[in-house]
């Protein structure tokens, strides 16, 4: 038996504001944007040169959904975003204004520091050791 995990959905304030930043800012590729009905779209980014792993990008619908933004994962880091090459990417981010909690510090595991989309969703760049 093989399984994988092919996408995580992410509750968004808005799909072109959320596209804007994965696909502008963060270099992302635009997989799929379809409209579904007049309000729900199917948003699918996913990471430069990555065959799998993507992001559902889902905008948030009633008090519960619009409440989750940005606290899907209840404050803690939620999202891992690996590179083969954690400067070029950590400069990349900070030219295009994303916000880092933290210096780059060196683990056991590789080199990381924290991050946050415009959204509040708390994300790791790593690049393992």
């Amino acid at each position: 038996m093989v399984q994988t995990l092919h996408a995580v959905a992410l509750v968004v304030p808005d799909y072109d504001a959320a596209i804007a930043f994965y696909v502008t800012r963060l270099g992302f590729d635009l997989v799929q944007d379809l409209a579904l009905d007049d309000d729900k779209r199917w948003v699918e980014v996913k990471p430069p040169g990555a065959d799998h792993g993507s992001l559902i990008l889902a905008k948030a619908s009633g008090p519960t959904q619009i409440a989750a933004v940005g606290n899907q994962t209840g404050g803690r880091v939620g999202f891992f975003l690996v590179t083969d090459d954690f400067a070029r990417d950590h400069a990349a981010m900070l030219a295009n204004d994303v916000t880092f909690e933290e210096k780059p510090r060196h683990e056991p595991y590789g080199t990381v520091a924290v991050w946050r989309d415009p959204f509040g969703n708390r994300w790791d760049l790593i690049e393992w050791a």
